[in-house]
C-alpha cells in the first residue's frame, strides 16, 4: 500500500540510509578527460537563489498520488516527495507543519515551487538563504503540472537563470539544491538518466529522469546543469521505502516556465484542445494503416462541431505532426496542443488511406470535463453466427440497436473467443476494418467475414469499436486457420 511521505526528520543514521549519494572529489580542470566536475562554483553562485519553504495546515491532507490501479507496477512505489515535518512529535492544536523547496525566477520575489508542496497550505514561510524569513503568498498554482507561483515582498533578489531543457543529454552531470529531510541548502549530483519519461497520470509533462539523490523536502526545488542554469524542478521519485533509490523525476523548466508566466499574467492556466480523442499506434496498428513504423498519435473519435472536426480531421486519422513538431507517440500530442493559446491555428500532418496530408485546425479552450454520461446499454442480437477468421461472432444490427447506439452502420460483436487478441469485448459495435492502409466501413456481419477471409494468414487487423460513448481501434492479427 502506499504511505504519506510527510514524516518526521529522521535520525542522522536513517538519513544516511536513505540518502547515499555518491560522493564526488573535485577536480581543478573541469571537464578534462578523466575526472569529475567540481560544483564548488555553481554551489556559491546559485546557492543563494534556492530557498527554503515551511507551510503550515490547519489539518493533515492526504498524500497526493497518481491514481494507479493494483496491477500498476508503479502501484506502490510512486510518491511526491515534498512535504516533511520538520521536527519531531504530533502537530499541536490539529495545526500540521510540512516542508518543502523552491528557487527564485523574479529579483522582485517571485519564487516557484511544486503545487503540492502549498496545496491547502494556511500559511507559507520563504527562508531565504542569508536566514530572512517572508510570509508568501500563494499567486497560483496547476496541479495538471504540478508547478505554484510565489510572491513575497522583497527586492533586488538573487534569481537563477533559466535554461533550455531540450539541450540537456542522457549521461550530462545535474545538480539539485534543496531542503531533504528539514536540511537546508543541500546539494546533491548525478546524470541525466532519461528524458522524456512518461508517468502514470501525468501525460502533459514529460519528466526528466535522473540519479541524483532526491528525499523528502526536495520537492520544488532546482535542477541545474553544469552551466549553473535550472533545467528542471524536482517533483517525483520512484521507492519502496519513500526515500533516494536512484530513480527521479523533474519537470521540464519550459513546461514550468509555461505555467508560471500565465499564473503570473491572469492568475490561472488555459490550455488548448482540438476535440480529439486518440491512442496509441502499436506495431500492428502501423502495419495495418499502411505506415513503416509506430508513429504518431491515431484519432478514436472526433468530437462533433469540434475544432478538429472543423478543421477536417476524421477518425482512423494518424496524426503525424503538430504545430512543426514531431508526434512520435500518443502522449506527444496533449503536450503539444495543450502549450497552445486557445484561438491560435495549428497546422497538422495526418497519414489517411496511405498518404499524407496537412490541415489547419483552430484551436478551443481546455476546460475540465464533467463525469461522463452513464453508457448506453449494449444491443443484444437474437441469433448468433459462427466465429470468423478473427475469433470474432458478429451479428447485423437492427435498426431499433442502430438508433441506441447512435450509429448509422455497424456490426455487432455478440462473442469473442479465445483465439483473438485486442481490447474487443462482447457488446463492442464494430464500425470499419483497417488492412494494409484501406478503410472499409462495416455495413453488415456477411461483409466483414468475407472481407478478412479474403486476407492473408497473420495479417494485422485493426478494427474501428463504439463501446457505450467512447469510440477507439484495435488491432488483432488474423488467426492462421480456421476457429
Amino acid at each position: 500500500m502506499t504511505h504519506p511521505l510527510t514524516r518526521p526528520l529522521a535520525s542522522l543514521a536513517l538519513v544516511a540510509a536513505l540518502a547515499s549519494p555518491l560522493a564526488l572529489p573535485a577536480a581543478q580542470a573541469q571537464g578534462r578527460a578523466g575526472l569529475l566536475p567540481d560544483f564548488t562554483e555553481l554551489y556559491e553562485k546559485q546557492g543563494p537563489a534556492v530557498v527554503s519553504i515551511d507551510v503550515t495546515q490547519r489539518a493533515r491532507r492526504g498524500q497526493q498520488m497518481p491514481e494507479l490501479s493494483e496491477d500498476d507496477p508503479f502501484y506502490e512505489f510512486f510518491r511526491r516527495f515534498g512535504p516533511v515535518p520538520p521536527r519531531r512529535g504530533s502537530p499541536r492544536d490539529q495545526e500540521a507543519q510540512s516542508t518543502g523547496s523552491g528557487f527564485i525566477v523574479g529579483a522582485d520575489g517571485y519564487i516557484v515551487t511544486n503545487a503540492h508542496v502549498v496545496d491547502g497550505a494556511d500559511e507559507v514561510k520563504v527562508r531565504l538563504s542569508d536566514r530572512r524569513e517572508f510570509v508568501a503568498k500563494v499567486v497560483g498554482a496547476d496541479k495538471r503540472t504540478d508547478v505554484a507561483l510565489l510572491r513575497i515582498e522583497a527586492k533586488d533578489l538573487p534569481k537563477v537563470t533559466v535554461g533550455d531543457p531540450d539541450k540537456l543529454k542522457v549521461g550530462e552531470w545535474v545538480v539539485a539544491i534543496g531542503k531533504p529531510f528539514g536540511l537546508e541548502n543541500t546539494m546533491t549530483a548525478g546524470i541525466v538518466s532519461a528524458k522524456g519519461r512518461d508517468l502514470p497520470q501525468e501525460n502533459l509533462v514529460p519528466f526528466i529522469q535522473t540519479d541524483v539523490a532526491i528525499n523528502p523536502g526536495n520537492s520544488g526545488g532546482p535542477l541545474f546543469n553544469l552551466k549553473g542554469e535550472v533545467v528542471g524542478i524536482n517533483s517525483m521519485i520512484y521507492s519502496r521505502t519513500g526515500g533516494y533509490m536512484g530513480l527521479a523525476f523533474a519537470i521540464p523548466i519550459d513546461v514550468a516556465m509555461n505555467t508560471v508566466n500565465q499564473l503570473k499574467d491572469k492568475g490561472r492556466v488555459t490550455r488548448g484542445r482540438i476535440g480529439v480523442t486518440i491512442q496509441e499506434v502499436s506495431k500492428e496498428a502501423a502495419e495495418a494503416f499502411g505506415l513503416k513504423a509506430p508513429s504518431g498519435a491515431l484519432v478514436n473519435s472526433v468530437e462533433k462541431g469540434g475544432p478538429a472536426e472543423k478543421g477536417g480531421v476524421e477518425p482512423g486519422d494518424i496524426i503525424l505532426k503538430a504545430d512543426g513538431r514531431d508526434v512520435k507517440n500518443s502522449n506527444d500530442l496533449p503536450r503539444i496542443i495543450t502549450a497552445l493559446r486557445p484561438g491560435q491555428q495549428v497546422k497538422l500532418v495526418v497519414w489517411r488511406k496511405g498518404t499524407q496530408r496537412e490541415t489547419t485546425v483552430t484551436v478551443a479552450e481546455l476546460r475540465e470535463e464533467p463525469a461522463q454520461a452513464q453508457r448506453r446499454s449494449a444491443p443484444v442480437p437474437k441469433e448468433k453466427a459462427k466465429p470468423n477468421r478473427m475469433g470474432l461472432v458478429l451479428s447485423d444490427l437492427t435498426d431499433e440497436q442502430k438508433k441506441e447506439a447512435d450509429v448509422k452502420s455497424g456490426v455487432l460483436v455478440d462473442e469473442v473467443t479465445n483465439g483473438v487478441r485486442g481490447n474487443v469485448q462482447p457488446g463492442d459495435v464494430l464500425l470499419e476494418v483497417v488492412s494494409k492502409g484501406v478503410t472499409t466501413e462495416a455495413k453488415s456481419a456477411a461483409q466483414v467475414n468475407e472481407l478478412l477471409g479474403r486476407l492473408d494468414k497473420g495479417a494485422a487487423v485493426t478494427l474501428r469499436l463504439k463501446r457505450g460513448e467512447n469510440q477507439f481501434y484495435a488491432t488483432v492479427r488474423l488467426l492462421n486457420g480456421e476457429p
